[in-house]
């Protein structure tokens, strides 16, 4: 019996995620999958009308949805509001018409910032309502929690195949590394870029004590693709590299530097605020699916995305 065919539409499509996925996609295609990975260009999902017309253009069967309203620590502190609505309004579009248009499976993409502030280490999968996320970034935490609530709550009442994902810190090509809106590594990777450039010291912001899981945009793809085959729960699955591969972010920022052979003096500007000083998440629930899976090398994978920086440095979001 042929396989039943799948149109899996990707929101957020052009985004660091979605082109990892776009990437790994075309080393494994598969006669029954078609992929459509949508970019903010093509439909504005905080807006119900044109969220209906892109699932009626394009049909979908499963979503993958990445798309949100992000950015780094700083833009959180002072755009809390406007992260909670836009994210609320684009998430219930999608899972709204998800639901309204027959999709059998929608994988929703969560973040590490949604578990409480204070809290015991590692945090785990039933953790993630058990008390207030750091300050910082409450609107998008917050935004980013009722779509585990929605997810379940499809689930419950309509039966429908709808789940979530927990990726820890990403990094890869295609990231925005823009200094004041970007994510840790990119934005360190930019700032060494610099550095070298103009033959400065490199000022990392804080003290370069937190420590971070980084896991490569590639590997998550992989484990994202995994989700929409093979896993059933409506309940969320942490995907991340484990406990052992936790980095201080002035490890990290020494990595960058030596992967971009930068020889010049690394200054750590303490007046600014570190944010939370660990996230580390318990990948528990992943291994006892997939044993077996191998993650990228840290350095490995660091120094390929700060190659395509330098390659792409024109073009790049930034």
């Amino acid at each position: 019996m042929a396989a039943e065919k799948k149109v899996i539409l990707v929101t957020g499509g052009s985004g660091l995620v979605g082109k990892g996925l776009q990437h790994v996609v075309e080393q494994d295609k598969r006669a029954d999958e078609t992929w459509v990975f949508l970019s903010s260009k093509e439909a504005d999902l905080t807006k119900q009308d044109e969220t209906q017309a892109i699932f009626e253009k394009h049909r979908p069967t499963h979503v993958i949805h990445l798309a949100a309203k992000v950015g780094g620590l700083y833009k959180n502190l002072n755009s809390n509001l406007d992260f909670f609505r836009d994210n609320m309004a684009i998430n219930d579009n999608v899972l709204n018409t998800s639901y309204k248009t027959g999709v059998r499976k929608v994988i929703s993409c969560l973040s590490t910032c949604i578990f409480p502030d204070k809290t015991t280490f590692p945090v785990d999968e039933t953790m993630i309502h058990n008390g207030a996320p750091h300050q910082s970034n409450y609107g998008y935490a917050y935004a980013k929690r009722m779509l585990d609530v929605q997810s379940r709550a499809y689930h419950a009442q309509h039966g429908r195949n709808f789940t979530s994902v927990v990726p820890t810190n990403v990094y890869g090509p295609h990231d925005n590394f823009n200094l004041e809106d970007g994510h840790v590594l990119p934005g360190l990777m930019h700032k060494v870029y610099m550095a070298k450039k103009e033959g400065s010291p490199l000022t990392v912001w804080g003290t370069g004590k937190p420590l971070r899981q980084f896991i490569f945009s590639r590997d998550l793809a992989k484990l994202i693709i995994w989700v929409m085959r093979e896993y059933e729960e409506a309940d969320p699955i942490i995907l991340s590299v484990g406990e052992e591969d936790e980095v201080t972010v002035k490890d990290a920022a020494l990595a960058v530097a030596e992967a971009m052979n930068f020889k010049g003096e690394v200054i750590f500007d303490t007046t600014k605020s570190d944010g939370q000083t660990k996230k580390t998440a318990s990948i528990v629930k992943l291994r006892r699916y997939l044993p077996n899976f191998k993650f990228t090398p840290m350095k490995e994978a660091m120094k390929y995305t700060c190659d395509w920086l330098e390659a792409n440095y024109d073009t790049c979001r930034k």
